[in-house]
């Protein structure tokens, strides 16, 4: 009779190397490594083909990788509580290994419905965690220092081999259309996999990273000068510690380096540690408290926006035809690579909140689907910090034309997404309407007044901000949520060093 089985659920840890679970299940017995492609989960707002496309080309190599060890990896299609337990029926499941996962809503209530199952079926599930995230932290006091000692941990290696289950089982990875999604074109999308992780890693702190300080506010330079490897992390084809460990490794190297740009690149590698613990950070705002997807972080703004986004508005921001170039040019360039820097994610989700007072959970929705990198547990706390509503925060309303003239002084990034102003001349590229020759431009005119849009969200927001218990609620959410120092200690840094303040306006950090 066939063994029962030790699974591997894998989700968004789409590797071999420093997966815990996988290690730790191949000292327990065999192993059936599975991935389950569940098509409710993909129909969900926040989900797209480009996400999906990506996933997929690091499960082909996933499998791949765990063909070699002995026994590929089994993909299914369809609702996980039905396939394990279907599985369960069959075979036996000994134990279920996975990650922990701060994913969005959907992910959190399917968790908890099979950890119920699990219960009750006598099915031990072991979860390691995927990042420095701590489940059930009653505080945050400590926090980072757990999260060094967590990076600090050795790397897990890999098991040496993988002794085939038998049987027929399916290994079919899932198209998108497959999986119900539309098509979603996205002709620069970064490729998944581990070979494109690796590779994107060595080639940042090698080659790439010396200038990444300096150089990933403008769009004009981030595409180059960021580390790209946020996708990676989303999807784990690399593990956040692997990146903390090289990342240090390559800080010890550059104290003894004497060659030129040696400064520049001590400090964009102390920026980029930085915003490794940042990137915990935020996630760990989203396990403490699930319902900031959904809901105002502080429950004063409540009802301070619309229930429903202006069509007309939304649309004309989703596809770049608000009638600023900056801006749109943030927007295309998204669409067409499925990323973009920190900033401008951070000036697109203000403008839809503040200029265009739209809703932050729709706006937030159509920014979730066109991030390859997006990862709830940093996207819905950020997407609330741009939008003012977390109650603690220093309000940012990004001027777009300021903003356009700051990052693309030259108008290089706005011509290169928006050939409507091809015949604008220089001095009008971030303000058309200003130039004699605007009438006639297949291009639209702003659409709402710069100035005026800007007044008027600030003065709600303060108007809220006066109110009588609003400070005594903010308190609460800076006790919970609230990093314990400005700056933390570096690891690979001088002694007394600090990191950077926590930034206040990010979307994905950078990574």
């Amino acid at each position: 009779m066939m063994q029962p089985l030790n699974i591997v659920w894998f989700k968004r840890d789409l590797r071999v190397a420093d997966h815990r679970p996988l290690a730790m299940a191949a000292q327990a017995g065999n192993v059936l490594p599975l991935y389950i492609a569940e098509p409710e989960l993909w129909a969900q707002p926040d989900a797209s083909g480009r996400q999906w496309a990506f996933a997929a080309e690091s499960l082909g190599e996933l499998q791949a990788a765990l063909a070699r060890l002995g026994q590929p990896l089994c993909v299914m299609v369809g609702d996980a509580l039905a396939i394990l337990r279907r599985l369960h029926a069959q075979y036996g499941i000994a134990a279920l290994w996975s990650h922990e996962e701060t994913g969005n809503g959907w992910t959190y209530a399917r968790d908890l419905a099979v950890k119920a199952w699990a219960q009750s079926a006598g099915v031990p599930w072991h979860e390691a965690r995927q990042f420095g995230v701590i489940r059930r932290i009653s505080s945050r006091n400590g926090w980072a220092k757990a999260w060094e000692r967590d990076m600090a941990e050795p790397i897990t290696p890999s098991p040496l081999t993988l002794p085939p289950r038998g049987g027929d089982w399916p290994t079919h990875i899932p198209t998108s259309a497959e999986l119900g999604l539309a098509p979603d074109p996205c002709p620069a999308r970064q490729r998944g996999g581990r070979a494109a992780a690796m590779a994107t890693l060595h080639s940042f702190l090698d080659q790439r990273g010396r200038d990444y300080r300096y150089r990933m506010s403008s769009p004009v330079t981030a595409f180059e000068a960021s580390s790209r490897l946020s996708p990676h992390l989303t999807w784990g084809t690399v593990s956040l510690r692997e990146v903390a460990q090289a990342s240090w490794s390559r800080m010890y190297e550059l104290k003894a380096d004497d060659t030129p740009h040696v400064a520049n690149w001590r400090a964009s590698m102390i920026s980029f540690a930085g915003r490794q613990h940042w990137h915990c950070h935020f996630m760990q705002k989203l396990e403490d408290e699930p319902r900031i997807e959904f809901e105002n972080l502080h429950r004063a703004y409540d009802g301070l926006r619309p229930a429903n986004a202006d069509a007309q508005r939304l649309a004309a921001w989703s596809a770049g035809r608000t009638g600023y170039p900056f801006v749109d040019a943030c927007m295309r360039a998204l669409n067409h690579h499925g990323w973009i820097n920190f900033r401008m994610r951070a000036m697109l989700m203000s403008f839809a909140s503040y200029h265009l007072w739209l809703p932050w959970r729709e706006s937030g929705l159509h920014l979730a689907r066109k991030f390859v990198d997006y990862e709830p547990g940093i996207h819905w706390p950020q997407v609330q910090m741009q939008s003012g509503t977390t109650g603690i925060n220093t309000m940012r309303i990004y001027n777009p034309v300021k903003q356009g003239y700051d990052q693309d002084p030259a108008g290089r990034f706005v011509r290169s997404l928006v050939p409507e102003l091809a015949r604008v001349p220089d001095a009008f590229i971030h303000e058309p309407w200003r130039w004699d020759g605007a009438t006639g431009l297949p291009y639209p005119a702003p659409i709402v007044d710069n100035a005026a849009a800007a007044k008027a969200a600030r003065d709600a927001l303060y108007g809220i901000r006066k109110g009588a218990d609003h400070k005594a609620a903010a308190r609460r959410i800076v006790d919970k949520h609230g990093s314990r120092k400005t700056g933390m200690p570096m690891t690979g840094a001088k002694r007394g060093a600090q990191r950077p303040p926590a930034p206040t306006a990010q979307l994905a950090l950078d990574l």
